[in-house]
């Protein structure tokens, strides 16, 4: 039978510990109707300055279940969870909060999922059940559901649950993991870019025992650098191609709107309109490096992962092969056309008061250019690093053959 290990971490709950504990313990039977048995019950004590740790010792006395773990130091939400992450023993590996918030008579579900096949099953307060989550939270939570969805390539309703259930043995694939309360995020963000099986079960959510230690702004903040920060280390051209292209947009509606006024006639540049024109310059320049530099971070995480590299914004490359390949003669066009606009101009004699916009034009494409074949070149050399070791192997296969 495969077994179940539930860890609770706990820090000043003195007040809901007993409850939580007590329910954990009463859905035994109904895991067994799943498959699985339930191994043992962690409390993961985190130096509370209440009672908690005395309460749930003393229930430990009559239930061998249940194994209570002191922390000395306050090691934050993440930190108690790791100490149960590492002292569990069972196949699978569940948690949820000491405060009542999470049902654990929801575990039978999440358990059913795993035994299926999936490596991550989250209990999701948002996909529908009944929810007493505050409003802000709830907002909080849609926001950044709605951007791992889009950075995961797959679709997530709720990215911070703190009550799910995965196989131990991927624990080496999603470390490591932050000791504060963004672990949840980075482990989903983790999971997903590792290609694990992730799944989703709808639970309700209640308030919560006591005074919530969840504050909106500063954890709010951490989430988001946690997301996006893990989404970098894995496929940074998702997150630096979308500036980018911001940037590039931004410079093509300023040239649209440009010809749109020469066309209707307005020959004339007002301070507005010359603050668009350098602002079209650098959005333009700046989202071509950042564009490229997002690509060329994807060769390095390919070393350093040893994987293929990831291509496509938004998952299926939109080219037939890499776009990055096409850098160099993009380039090089860039620079020509810029030369050559920059020399047709001047050979015109026109006043400085035409001719300047023409050279702005001409010194943007000449550096995009510069960057786009620098930055090819860069990658050129970090995909043929990328690839060395599996030509070494394939070198010594055919010489074994």
């Amino acid at each position: 039978m495969t077994t179940l290990s539930i860890v609770i971490p706990a820090y000043n709950e003195e007040r809901g510990i007993a409850d939580i504990i007590f329910r954990v313990l009463g859905v035994k039977d109904e895991l067994a109707t799943t498959g699985v048995g339930l191994e043992e019950l962690l409390v993961i004590d985190d130096a509370s300055r209440d009672h908690t740790a005395q309460i749930a010792e003393d229930i430990a006395r009559d239930y061998p279940l249940l194994r209570v773990i002191r922390h000395k130091k306050n090691r934050g939400y993440g930190g108690a969870l790791k100490t149960g992450f590492a002292n569990a023993r069972g196949d699978l590996v569940g948690f949820l909060d000491a405060d009542g918030t999470y049902p654990p008579e929801y575990f039978p579900q999440l358990c059913k999922k795993a035994m299926e096949g999936a490596d991550l099953v989250v209990g999701s307060r948002m996909a529908g059940a009944e929810s007493q989550m505050p409003a802000t939270r709830r907002v909080g939570n849609l926001f950044f559901a709605n951007l791992l969805s889009i950075l995961g390539r797959q679709r997530v309703t709720d990215s911070a649950s703190g009550m799910r259930i995965f196989s131990r043995s991927i624990l080496e694939q999603i470390y490591p993991l932050p000791n504060g309360l963004n672990l949840t995020p980075v482990m989903s963000t983790r999971a997903l870019h590792e290609s694990l099986r992730v799944a989703e079960v709808p639970i309700p959510y209640s308030e919560r025992v006591g005074r919530s230690k969840l504050n909106v702004v500063r954890d709010g903040s951490v989430f988001l650098q946690s997301i996006v920060w893990t989404v970098l280390c894995y496929n940074p051209v998702r997150i630096l191609g979308i500036l980018g292209l911001l940037g590039i947009a931004i410079a093509g509606l300023v040239g649209l709107g440009l010809v749109a006024a020469r066309l209707s006639g307005i020959m004339t540049l007002n301070p507005w309109f010359t603050a668009a024109l350098f602002l079209a310059l650098v959005a333009g320049t700046a989202g071509v490096s950042l564009f490229t530099l997002g690509a060329t971070f994807n060769y390095l995480v390919s070393i350093f992962y040893k994987r293929p590299i990831q291509q496509g914004l938004f998952g299926k490359p939109i080219f037939k092969t890499s776009l990055d390949h096409s850098f160099g003669w993009m380039g090089l066009v860039s620079i020509l056309f810029g030369v050559l606009l920059a020399i047709f101009v001047l050979m015109q004699g026109w006043e400085l008061a035409r001719l300047w916009l023409y050279l702005l034009g001409s010194a943007m494409l000449v550096l995009i250019g510069v960057q786009l074949a620098i930055s090819w070149l860069l990658m050129r050399v970090l995909e043929e690093l990328s690839q060395r070791e599996m030509q070494v192997l394939n070198d010594k296969g055919n010489g074994n053959g």
